[in-house]
């Protein structure tokens, strides 16, 4: 054996110079659809809530943000997340998302995620059952309940902010589409959602066709944004963005209601269905009537992974009538990463190549 290879064995672990910054992650999947959980190494952000946390992470360090969800360390459809203190004492913790074009107000598949983390790292004291934790994100207070059972993670479950409609059945003329009809709601996050079924597209919902979903579902969110006055949160300027649009079909598989593809952010296409999606959805379904308290839908997604919807309760959120929605699914971690950034990198705040 060559003493080169003998080294090779000995030797498994780079020691990065002192001037490198060295940021630690979990990385994990909900459905398919990304999150690199950082733990450690990320600056100390400063503030007194989740969205102070956030605007300074946007104005201070969002080379970072790039750096980690770009190229060559992420890629164009990278999701991620930093973990910050809560809102209140009341609260377990906060969570800011990351993704290619910045900082999203609400992600379910995050919160899945995250909080079947939370029972692996034994951040919390598990207990056979419910674990329930509450989180503070952007849009608000998300109580998440992560079921063990023999101490494993079987499933998680959350219940989402105050979502609503906004209206159903707009219609919008689109630059190189046509007419298209649309229902405007929030679910924590403010989305157009697109039924195939009252629109005519050469399109359908398949991975087949991942590049014309990505094309008509940014060119109907441009269309939406420039002429529908209603992307307005009834209690905060920060969350009145438009998110996405969201494609809404019919599945052929047994025993799903319907399928839903999310095209957001920065041409990005969500693997999974979608929580903040299906939360806004719910409370489409409630105003329709095509849902009542104790009923379930589950829909899938582009990848067939699968989140279970229905509707907890309605309350009064400014002027609308709202549901608090139930979201429920399944994560796995993926990988451990220490990433280095060598400040002598050309490429060292990341690129995108689409």
């Amino acid at each position: 054996m060559s003493s080169t290879y003998q080294n090779i064995l000995k030797k498994t672990t780079f020691d990065p110079p002192k001037d490198w910054l060295q940021i630690k992650t979990v990385d994990m999947h909900t459905g398919g659809e990304p999150l690199r959980v950082i733990v450690s190494g990320f600056p100390e952000l400063k503030g007194n809530s989740v969205l102070e946390y956030r605007r300074y992470c946007k104005e201070n360090f969002d080379y970072l943000r790039t750096a980690l969800m770009f190229e060559p360390r992420g890629h164009a459809d990278m999701y991620g997340c930093i973990l910050v203190p809560p809102n209140d004492g009341e609260g377990d913790f906060g969570i800011l998302f990351l993704h290619n074009e910045g900082y999203s107000t609400m992600c379910g598949h995050a919160i899945i995620a995250i909080a079947k983390l939370a029972v692996e790292m034994k951040w919390i004291d598990v207990k056979e059952g419910d674990n329930v934790l509450k989180i503070d994100a952007p849009c608000g207070r998300i109580t998440a309940f992560a079921n063990v059972k023999n101490q494993k993670v079987e499933g998680v479950r959350f219940h989402c902010v105050p979502s609503f409609v906004v209206g159903l059945d707009r219609k919008i003329q689109v630059p190189g589409i046509g007419k298209v009809t649309y229902d405007l709601a929030y679910g924590g996050a403010f989305y157009a959602y697109v039924d195939m079924n009252k629109n005519n597209f050469d399109f359908d919902l398949s991975m087949e066709s991942y590049r014309e979903l990505i094309q008509a579902g940014m060119e109907i969110k441009h269309a939406v944004m420039k002429n529908d006055s209603g992307i307005i949160h009834p209690l905060e300027k920060d969350l009145s963005f438009l998110y996405g649009t969201i494609f809404i079909g019919d599945s052929d598989s047994t025993g799903i209601d319907s399928r839903n593809i999310c095209i957001f952010a920065e041409s990005e296409v969500d693997r999974c269905p979608t929580g903040s999606g299906v939360s806004g959805r719910m409370a489409i379904h409630k105003a329709r009537n095509e849902i009542n308290f104790g009923e379930t839908m589950s829909i899938e997604s582009i990848t067939s992974s699968v989140f279970k919807g229905s509707v907890v309760s309605e309350v009064d959120y400014g002027t609308f009538k709202a549901v608090i929605p139930q979201v429920e699914g399944t994560a796995h971690i993926t990988g451990m990463h220490t990433f280095c950034i060598d400040p002598k990198d050309p490429m060292k705040n990341g690129f995108i190549l689409r």
